[in-house]
């Protein structure tokens, strides 16, 4: 496909039973020129070809009531369904979005991080929260990425930005035996995207609150070698204006965006320039 305009660009959010705010991601989209559909997974499959769009987003939620593990079945579904065009997708620079339970579904997926190609058996996981509970609070998070990752092509390196989180699980971790190795890789090939810190910058180092999840490293989101496929916790979709801010009645001089923003923006002038 190439496009020629931004009106041209066409954005699949798609869905399933438990997932959480596809309409919010379509209206994030939609706000920057594209044409954003939000699609059931089942029709998806059946009726529609995966190739005919530019991007796609496995937004936030509960997927299937996150049974098994959070995104596994959406995940498992995924592959048997889907699995030759979603690797052509990756193979042809298509970029992929997974927020949240998204996240998960990419990680069960062996889409993330996908060291060498996508992964046969999960390569991390998204495990419990540390302290267990479900967590829904703004976080700061600092991008750590030098480049690679073309959904925060527009934030500076060691930006700091204020992004909500709302999970259960997203606590990302890899394997005892594998963390050193891994965490190695991730940084070596770029693929370390977002780590919580606090307002001003400083690494969580583990420590509640400031880190929400207990996540290895202060993991908040990497992406795929390539930087083309991308994972979050937060949800980016939920500070994109300015009134999405938690304070915003209590600020004199209101934005008319928020931090969010940065990520659609960078995905859409990549998708501009790349189809």
């Amino acid at each position: 496909m190439n496009v020629v305009n931004v009106e041209d660009v066409r954005v699949l959010v798609m869905r399933v039973g438990g997932t959480n705010c596809d309409a919010e991601t379509k209206r994030a989209f939609d706000e920057l020129g594209a044409k954003a559909e939000v699609v059931h997974f089942n029709e998806m499959a059946k009726t529609k070809n995966l190739l005919d769009y530019n991007a796609l987003v496995f937004p936030g939620g509960f997927s299937y009531g996150d049974y098994v593990r959070a995104g596994a079945i959406w995940a498992t579904g995924t592959l048997t369904r889907l699995k030759a065009d979603l690797k052509q997708f990756v193979d042809e620079g298509r970029p992929i979005l997974g927020i949240c339970n998204g996240f998960q579904v990419l990680v069960e997926a062996g889409l993330l991080p996908a060291f060498n190609g996508i992964s046969e058996i999960p390569e991390a996981t998204l495990a419990t929260n540390i302290p267990i509970g479900y967590r829904c609070k703004w976080v700061y998070v600092r991008h750590e990425n030098r480049g690679n990752c073309i959904f925060t092509k527009n934030i500076p390196k060691g930006k700091v930005i204020r992004i909500p989180v709302a999970h259960g699980e997203g606590r990302f971790l890899f394997s005892k035996e594998k963390e050193e190795e891994y965490l190695q890789k991730l940084i070596d090939n770029d693929q370390l995207v977002f780590r919580y810190c606090n307002k001003d910058g400083e690494p969580a180092n583990g420590e509640f609150p400031t880190n929400p999840n207990g996540a290895y490293y202060d993991i908040a989101g990497i992406c795929n070698p390539s930087g083309t496929v991308f994972g979050l916790m937060p949800h980016p979709e939920r500070a994109f204006y300015g009134w999405h801010l938690p304070d915003w009645t209590k600020t004199e001089n209101v934005p008319e965006y928020a931090d969010g923003k940065l990520v659609f923006e960078s995905v859409m002038d990549y998708l501009k320039k790349r189809f």
